[in-house]
């Protein structure tokens, strides 16, 4: 004989909703009338399903890892304030879809911060999405081919917030250079980009190969735009551990 929360569960299955612990969430509720368990019960639901987007927005947001702004050293790296990035965590450009671009040498602490954004963002409900500028390439040049460049390239187009990192690493050639024009074009005034870089926009037209299309893609990228450089030492340099001791 099927017992009624065998029944329920089956219930609950059929309506493609989430399982619910229900010795748990009623748990020292006893006197709750049907309404109010009800009640109970959609909020839960509601709970499992945002939690579940959650995990959905983190895992396609594909971040190398986490860093937050509270663990980072604004005692080592002087030329950002933490009061700056306080600011700026509240995310309320994005709905406005400004960028902000990180600029200076390597070791600074731009992917930190561009991170530390990125997952602010995603606390606060946006999807967001994280490539360096060697990866995006690789998903521009082979969306028309491959399944899964076209999948994340979809994903890309309707992110609110991109970060594109490591830009100016890697020399372009003119059909490369052009392929990263037309991104930024198409995500200018409708998605927020978090652009990391250790070439000032001076140096830009170094490694993409053409003065005319990095005006292009700056015109764009700095219209609305918050520029952060960044000097100093490498921080991993200084604090490096040795093997040994």
């Amino acid at each position: 004989m099927i017992t009624s929360t065998e029944h329920i569960n089956g219930l609950i299955s059929d309506l493609r909703l989430q399982a619910v612990d229900f010795n748990k969430l009623f748990n020292g509720r006893k006197s709750l009338t049907p309404l109010e368990s009800v009640e109970l019960f959609l909020k839960e639901e509601l709970q499992l399903k945002i939690d579940k987007q959650n995990r959905s927005r983190q895992k396609n947001a594909k971040l190398p890892y986490t860093k937050t702004i509270a663990a980072f050293d604004f005692g080592f790296q002087r030329s950002v304030t933490k009061e700056q990035m306080l600011q700026l965590s509240d995310m309320t450009w994005v709905e406005q879809a400004y960028n902000i671009c990180f600029l200076g040498p390597p070791g600074v602490g731009k992917t930190h911060l561009a991170i530390s954004l990125a997952v602010e963002g995603l606390n606060k409900g946006y999807i967001v999405a994280f490539e360096t500028l060697e990866n995006l390439i690789k998903i521009l040049k082979t969306c028309e081919i491959t399944t899964s460049s076209r999948r994340r390239l979809k994903y890309l187009q309707k992110a609110t917030l991109i970060i594109i990192d490591e830009v100016g690493f890697m020399p372009l050639n003119a059909t490369e250079a052009n392929l990263f024009f037309s991104f930024i074009s198409a995500m200018s005034e409708k998605t927020s980009l978090i652009i990391t870089s250790n070439k000032g926009f001076d140096e830009w037209a170094d490694f993409l190969g053409d003065q005319t299309i990095t005006t292009a893609i700056l015109d764009r990228l700095v219209h609305h735009c918050e520029i952060i450089n960044m000097t100093g030492n490498s921080y991993r340099l200084e604090h490096h551990k040795s093997i040994t001791g």
